[in-house]
Formats: structure tokens, sequence, C-alpha cells
């Protein structure tokens, strides 16, 4: 289930934004501030922000450019009551992937971060296509051409969750609750087994490959060539 963080200082408005992404079938997070939302974001694997402008603490300005700043390719969708074309483009040069003036059109809301989340590689098939190998979410299974691995569940939300982000870096920490969950009584070392499993089982595939970034936890590199 994808997930989405909602960060708006209107209290109302998160509560519909919620309504409206989970009845469409997404995992919802919300958010007051910049800062909250920096906050989240540090535990959780959010794979879209809705974001407004004016906030207290910390705006939606601020906040995109401290997510682009650390180089993250996470897609915001800014949704503002600012309609003027300054406050737009200022949106989008701190690094906006899309803008909505309020109040959204639900059905236009939800093409929109659809759009978003097939751009960002997350596609709605469920299937990661990289050089021969096709990751399938569905089957739980890694192909290349007449080979087919069907991997253990948290094996391959493991894979597949490095694979949908690129050369993005999750901390140890939000891979156990993304995939194992909190309430999960699963040990520390949990994440670092599955990894050498994975590293284990893919070893001569030169089209991916786990990487450990020192100090903060691990990434996927796909290599399209």
């Amino acid at each position: 289930m994808f997930k989405i963080l909602v960060v708006d200082d209107e209290r109302n408005i998160r509560k519909l934004t919620k309504i409206i992404l989970e009845s469409n079938g997404f995992e919802v997070f919300l958010a007051k501030d910049g800062q909250e939302a920096l906050d989240i974001l540090e535990t959780r694997c959010i794979d879209l922000v809705v974001l407004d402008i004016m906030m207290p603490n910390m705006d939606g300005y601020v906040f995109a450019d401290a997510i682009r700043q650390g180089a993250s390719n996470l897609p915001i969708l800014m949704v503002s009551a600012k309609q003027n074309v300054e406050d737009k483009r200022k949106g989008f040069l701190v690094g906006t992937d899309d803008y909505m003036t309020k109040p959204v059109d639900e059905e236009e809301f939800m093409l929109r971060i659809r759009a978003l989340l097939r751009r960002s590689g997350i596609v709605q098939d469920k299937k990661i296509n990289i050089q021969d190998v096709i990751l399938d979410y569905n089957a739980l299974s890694v192909i290349k051409k007449d080979n087919t691995e069907v991997l253990p569940p948290k094996e391959f939300y493991l894979l597949y969750k490095l694979l949908s982000y690129p050369n993005k870096t999750f901390t140890r920490y939000q891979l156990m609750d993304e995939i194992w969950g909190m309430e999960s009584n699963a040990g520390d070392n949990t994440v670092i087994v599955h990894i050498n499993r994975l590293r284990k089982r893919f070893e001569y595939y030169k089209e991916f490959e786990i990487i450990t970034v020192r100090g903060l936890g691990y990434k996927g590199i796909r290599y399209e060539d």
C-alpha cells in the first residue's frame, strides 16, 4: 500500500484529504507543518507528499527545499490557496513536482497523484523492469529471461522497496517499520539478515545491487544500461 504524507496546518483540510486518499486505497500520515513532516520522514517510508504553503514553524517552500537539499526525489504535490503565478514559480523552483490550487477537484487530485507515482517509477501494476529483469510484486518473483526466483514475502518486499527508489537511502528503522511493522517482534538484526540473503541470492545479477551506506542504512542501485 502506498503511503502519502499530508502536510497542512488546517485540521479540516487534513481530515478531508485523508478521507479522499484512504477511500482510494492509500495509507495516510498527517502533519500540521513542515517540521512535523520532516520528523515523520525520519521514521516512515513515504511515497508522496501533499504539501500546503502557508504553515507555522516551517512553511511549504522551506520544507520542499530541505527535501531537495537532502538529494531526495520524493514526489511533492503542492496544494495551496495561492493562485499567483509567482507563488507557483517559487514552488517549482524549490523542488515541487506539481501544483494545484484550492479548492481542489477530487478526481483531478487523484489523477495528479497517480501520475506523480508513475513518474517516480512506482507503477500501478506493481512491476519494476531493469534491463532483462522484472520484479513482479503480485507474484513475489524476480524474473530474468527463463529464470524465475520466487522469494519469501519479507525478502521480496525489502528488495522491491529499495529498487522502487533507486539511490535513496533508507535507515534500518525505516525498513523495519515498512516491511515488518512497528508491532513486530523481529530483532534489530532482521534487516541485516535479509539484506545478506538478498545479496547472496542475486550476487551474479549485474542489473542491480544493494549498497550499505555507512552509518545511515541501505540503498538500491539500478543499472539501466
